[in-house]
């Protein structure tokens, strides 16, 4: 499987960095297997922190890590992938740690229904209604050093 990782560098070698905000899945590398999604997120990481628009791919083989790693997978944005995200994009995330975790991004679109979710302006069932409609891409967060070891760089690419 190809995956890819917008930034502003190339990263050859991925790390875990501590972030200044709360992301879908918490603490994490962030990858994607849409191209389209990681060019968006590199020209929106140049806008704050300069530097070029840099595509990062990677190879990452399924069967080998499977077995070896905690992996948590949300086939479709459903309640527990909602409840996921809102306590990680709130800080107050207190469950099982994983490895890796694999599920639709929360995109600009995404959030703004999140927000209003989490303010209470929706119910839980309202929200969900709405991300029915919503064109959702995926993302693979690498959460430990161990599953980082799994991603193979191949090539990065200005865009």
């Amino acid at each position: 499987m190809i995956l890819y990782h917008g930034s502003n560098v190339v990263v050859k070698q991925p790390k875990l960095v501590e972030q200044n905000r709360f992301l879908d899945f918490g603490y994490g590398f962030y990858t994607t297997t849409n191209e389209e999604q990681a060019k968006n997120f590199a020209q929106k990481v140049i806008v704050f922190r300069g530097g070029k628009p840099i595509v990062n791919v990677y190879e990452l083989d399924e069967n080998a890590f499977t077995h070896l790693l905690k992996i948590k997978k949300f086939s479709a944005p459903d309640e527990k992938w909602l409840n996921f995200v809102s306590a990680h994009r709130n800080g107050t995330y207190n469950g099982e740690k994983y490895d890796l975790i694999i599920g639709a991004v929360a995109n600009d679109d995404v959030y703004r229904t999140l927000q209003v979710y989490s303010a209470g302006l929706l119910t839980k069932e309202q929200a969900l209604e709405m991300l029915k409609i919503k064109k959702l891409f995926n993302q693979y967060v690498f959460a430990t050093q161990e599953a980082l070891q799994f991603l193979k760089f191949i090539e990065a690419r200005e865009v």
